[in-house]
């Protein structure tokens, strides 16, 4: 019990064998490319403006491809925050609706490899769902009197949309190449 919490050293498996003059230090041949390049430091922006007019379209198409969502989800928000204290029926329609729409990706990514769901919806119905539930939620809050806050909601929220839309470039400043190319693996196998 007197070694109990006293450090043991032990025995190496293999003998350390001093350097000499014969054996030539290992750092010294390997060429370090990290140590012969100056630290630079870059600072990026993931907003720019596109000049030519080409490249702005498919930067908006494509960012309404990948934020589309976002920009629902943004607008959904907005209109909730603006109906909440005068329309409860409004408000009650809005976020059944969009319980609508959680189940149908909800459904949409569970049964997606499911043969049976593959047999019943043969090609892809989002073009067609979320157009539908956007319409059939435009026709319920204009029955239920918040049609007007619909428009005043989707007047200051599409010019927003519209310039993250036009603005953003994440995917011209991405740095995964970079990563992939200096990665090393976690695990390595032996």
């Amino acid at each position: 019990m007197a070694s109990y919490g006293a450090a043991v050293q032990r025995p190496l498996a293999v003998s350390e064998t001093p350097r000499t003059q014969t054996q030539p230090d290992e750092s010294k041949q390997i060429p370090n490319p990290e140590k012969d390049q100056p630290f630079t430091f870059r600072i990026m922006c993931p907003f720019g403006i596109s000049f030519i007019l080409e490249s702005a379209a498919s930067r908006i198409i494509s960012d309404l491809r990948k934020f589309g969502l976002y920009y629902a989800e943004f607008v959904w928000i907005v209109l909730f925050i603006v109906l909440f204290d005068e329309h409860k029926i409004s408000v009650v329609c809005l976020v059944v609706m969009k319980e609508v729409a959680i189940l149908y990706f909800l459904l949409l990514h569970a049964g997606a490899n499911s043969v049976l769901f593959r047999g019943l919806i043969a090609f892809d119905t989002m073009p067609i769902v979320l157009p539908l539930l956007a319409i059939g939620t435009c026709i319920a809050l204009i029955f239920t009197g918040a049609g007007i806050h619909l428009l005043i909601t989707l007047a200051l929220t599409f010019p927003i949309v519209l310039a993250h839309a036009v603005l953003c470039v994440a995917d011209d400043c991405s740095l995964n190449e970079e990563i992939n190319q200096e990665s090393e693996p976690l695990v390595s196998t032996v």
